[in-house]
């Protein structure tokens, strides 16, 4: 089968087409004709970094962690799927589990669901990744109906999926950008935009809360930003954030009582422990979809597996505006 391999980390030209061995199911398992497949902030992160990033696989490698494709054939011991079936997950492209930038690729079945009928391939592998991020984040921060919810960046690729799921369960929802087109999107997709470049956080928790603070902060930007999800929120406010990589100070914290929750969704891959929590939120993901009140936002660009390099740069460039994703044509 075709692949696009790569030898060596570093820059998008690393990816060759190639030829290897049509993988086999194994208990546990499926193979899936791969459709589409999504790049995310971390798979340019392993494309880079190589054996500086621990959860790099071995080279040679295949990457891509999110897909959408059908199934073409189901290992022992898997119930509720049948071949022919539309699937969805993020499933490798890490460590020791092969990715989706190839025909076909073997996912463990308990991260996988049923694609939502509503959307198309491209659509559904655009998902999974950001999108059990979101709601992970959500869930243990606590969301519920009533509360103001604050998305950091809500026009980003977790940030927009999260914005939709806050609406969904009931919250009054802001989120902040800066771009004109961000802002576009964030009323689009239900919230009150911010534009973090011209309004401080003192006075948008003022126009917005009376003074009071979110009761929900996601921070998917993270870092030094989290200063600023600390003081927006509410006494006892809940945060959580996709990007706890930093020193800062914990003092607005511990004298607001907050709560802190890190999402670092690759655990169950990387650890193979509760895999089986990625399913339920995909399936559950997929009710909401076509229930219509989630849709994730695609890049206007259009790239086929054999161009997965200038994929790449298209999403380190900045410009993409929504998931870029690949589609299996060579």
């Amino acid at each position: 089968m075709k692949a696009m391999v790569i030898n060596e980390f570093g820059g998008t030209d690393v990816f060759t087409q190639t030829e290897v061995t049509k993988p086999e199911v194994g208990t546990g398992q499926v193979r899936v004709k791969v459709m589409a497949s999504s790049i995310n902030t971390v798979d340019m992160m392993i494309r880079e970094m190589g054996p500086a990033l621990p959860l790099s696989p071995a080279l040679p490698a295949i990457l891509g962690m999110d897909f959408a494709g059908v199934i073409e054939s189901i290992g022992e011991g898997v119930d509720g799927y049948r071949v022919g079936d539309e699937v969805y997950g993020c499933a490798g492209g890490l460590a020791d589990l092969p990715g989706a930038l190839a025909e076909y690729m073997i996912a463990d079945a308990n991260l996988i669901a049923h694609k939502p009928t509503s959307l198309s391939m491209r659509e559904a592998a655009a998902l999974p990744l950001v999108g059990i991020t979101a709601y992970e984040g959500l869930i243990r921060a606590g969301v519920a109906d009533g509360q103001r919810v604050l998305v950091h960046g809500g026009a980003g690729g977790v940030g927009h999926v999260a914005v939709q799921l806050a609406v969904h369960f009931g919250a009054e929802v802001f989120a902040t950008g800066s771009k004109p087109d961000q802002l576009d999107l964030i009323t689009r997709l239900g919230a009150t935009p911010i534009n973090y470049q011209t309004e401080s956080v003192a006075d948008y928790v003022t126009t917005h809360t009376q003074g009071a603070g979110f009761d929900l902060v996601y921070d998917s930007v993270g870092g030094a930003n989290l200063l600023n999800s600390f003081e927006a929120a509410a006494l006892n406010g809940q945060i959580a954030t996709t990007v706890s990589l930093a020193e800062i100070d914990l003092s607005v914290a511990h004298f607001k009582g907050l709560s802190l929750h890190v999402v670092f969704m690759l655990i169950p891959m990387l650890h193979n422990v509760k895999r089986a929590e990625h399913h339920h939120i995909l399936a559950s993901m997929a009710d909401i979809v076509d229930a219509g009140k989630l849709k994730p936002v695609l890049d206007a660009s259009d790239w086929s597996f054999a161009q997965v390099g200038d994929a790449h740069a298209r999403l380190a460039s900045g410009q993409a505006m929504g998931k870029v994703v690949v589609s299996n044509l060579w």
